[in-house]
């Protein structure tokens, strides 16, 4: 038997979550929002004050502000680690930039919790998540054995639809690892193309779909509706979401052929060189030029 090494995996599920828990979830983005601008406010003011990072928890903020116990608390706990993550990673490479605060209406509506004495639990026909209970969901694929549930993150796409993604971790043989490293590698090399996607080490090229273009004349169509509706009224929602619709289509398009690509690249061949390039830097060269 080979050394077990660990990795991990996440799978993605659409939700039906009830009216009840929807507002559950639109409160938990809330307090998410809310959490991490307070604290990344706070530690701003004690860099100025001390030059130092201030350390503190989201249970410091809930006697001020108790409809955060609403929600739950391990979201928030969540929230603390991405802030400091980012706030140190700052410091480290100032290049990242510095952690910006979220907007009410273009950050990400998603939060993540994590598995604690069994408070999330996968079934049949929907999972169970904290303080929501148990939420309708399209399991539409089977979890493999030995896989172990970690973390799940609830989320809000702009066009109103709900997904979970559950981030598991399991145990790979090592020695199986290495008998693959051993026997004779096919390789391939992607470089750059300047028309397509890209150009492979074999000569072959990977023409890039314009689902964009394809959907460009609805959507403009959808934009013109849009354009003509009172901001904030019923029919502006409505518009608002098939707009969104639109949008997500094309995403949805784009993510089903890298999907298919990749994984024709990862069963084909062993290693896969990509050239690094400074996509930026070569716009800007050809601009000039």
């Amino acid at each position: 038997m080979g050394k077990m090494g660990k990795n991990n995996k996440a799978f993605q599920f659409r939700i039906y979550p009830t009216e009840e828990q929807k507002e559950l979830f639109a409160k938990t983005f809330g307090c998410c929002r809310f959490i991490y601008n307070q604290m990344l406010s706070d530690k701003i003011e004690e860099y100025k004050k001390t030059g130092k990072m201030l350390k503190t928890t989201p249970a410091a903020y809930k006697k001020e502000f108790p409809w955060m116990k609403e929600v739950d608390s391990l979201a928030l706990a969540n929230v603390q680690l991405h802030l400091e993550r980012a706030y140190r990673n700052f410091f480290e490479r100032p290049e990242i930039g510095f952690p910006k605060f979220k907007s009410k209406h273009h950050s990400r509506n998603a939060y993540t919790t994590n598995l604690v004495n069994g408070n999330i639990r996968l079934l049949a026909n929907g999972i169970k998540l904290p303080k929501a209970g148990v939420v309708k969901a399209k399991i539409h694929r089977q979890i493999p054995e030995g896989f172990r549930m970690k973390a799940v993150t609830v989320r809000r796409q702009p066009s109103g639809k709900y997904y979970v993604s559950i981030l598991f971790e399991y145990c790979a043989d090592e020695n199986q690892v290495r008998d693959r490293e051993r026997r004779e590698r096919k390789v391939i090399g992607i470089d750059y193309a300047m028309h397509g996607l890209a150009v492979f080490s074999d000569g072959s090229k990977c023409e890039y779909p314009d689902y964009y273009r394809r959907s460009e004349k609805r959507l403009n169509r959808e934009q013109r509706k849009l354009s003509h509706c009172k901001c904030g009224s019923s029919n502006y929602r409505k518009q608002k979401k098939k707009v969104a619709l639109c949008h997500e289509k094309v995403k949805n398009q784009r993510r089903d052929f890298h999907h298919k690509l990749s994984r024709k690249l990862a069963e084909e061949y062993d290693v896969v060189a990509v050239e690094d390039l400074n996509i930026q830097v070569l716009s800007i060269q050809q601009k000039m030029q």
